[in-house]
């Protein structure tokens, strides 16, 4: 096993406590992948046949309905796993994957990954506190569509974004990843407009600015506050 090969499996949050000899023994399991910006990594429809380990880039998941409209699941990065459902029934990929920017994946056989999850109690552990994390995430997805208008929903993505995406830039928060309007819209059920229209009130409160490659820097304090108006 080559050093930068083990270097790539320690980018990965499910193996970063896994000693070199695991490390060694997983490597030869896995299928590396150098994925281009915008190539697909499967299609929603398609069967569930392989676990994807992020070891650099970033991937949208998302879903389309009868009509094509686009609704964005999640964004993920360096050390992440996906999916998270359904690769314990043999079914298919419930959504899409894209590159969001060129990076490596890590793929493993399904079949593989469920033996390898039986034969290792601490790895099945890891993976019950990620599918524990992702429920509390969705738990609160919609406790914020319930509890909130959509002025509310979109300052509350922004705010979850931050954390996930999120770089110190001064007083500011700067999201990594330059998010449209539509894709904001696309995540929390909305319009395009009605996010322009939100984002538009909360640079005239100084909550938040745009950088010239049209990045999102936050202001966390600002944005909070927004939510008690």
């Amino acid at each position: 096993m080559k050093q930068n090969s083990l270097e790539l499996l320690r980018r990965i949050s499910f193996f970063r406590d896994l000693s070199d000899k695991e490390l060694k023994k997983i490597d030869q399991l896995l299928i590396s992948r150098t994925m281009a910006e915008r190539m697909i990594v499967f299609m929603q429809g398609e069967p569930l046949e392989y676990v994807y380990f992020i070891a650099g880039g970033k991937v949208k998941i998302y879903r389309t309905d009868e009509h094509g409209r686009e609704q964005i699941v999640n964004v993920l990065q360096t050390g992440d796993m996906f999916p998270h459902a359904g690769f314990f029934q043999n079914v298919a990929y419930r959504a899409n994957a894209v590159m969001i920017e060129k990076g490596v994946l890590l793929a493993l056989p399904t079949s593989r990954f469920r033996q390898w999850l039986e034969s290792n109690p601490a790895l099945c552990l890891r993976f019950m506190a990620i599918m524990e994390s992702k429920i509390i995430e969705l738990q609160g997805r919609l406790e914020e569509m319930v509890m909130h208008d959509t002025f509310g929903r979109v300052v509350l993505l922004l705010i979850r974004l931050s954390r996930i995406h999120g770089i110190p830039d001064g007083e500011y928060i700067r999201l990594n990843v330059p998010f449209t309007n539509q894709e904001l819209a696309n995540m929390i059920g909305t319009s395009r407009e009605t996010v322009s229209r939100t984002l538009s009130q909360l640079k005239k409160d100084k909550a938040l600015e745009t950088t010239p490659t049209h990045q999102l820097r936050l202001h966390l304090e600002r944005l909070e506050k927004q939510l008690r108006i």
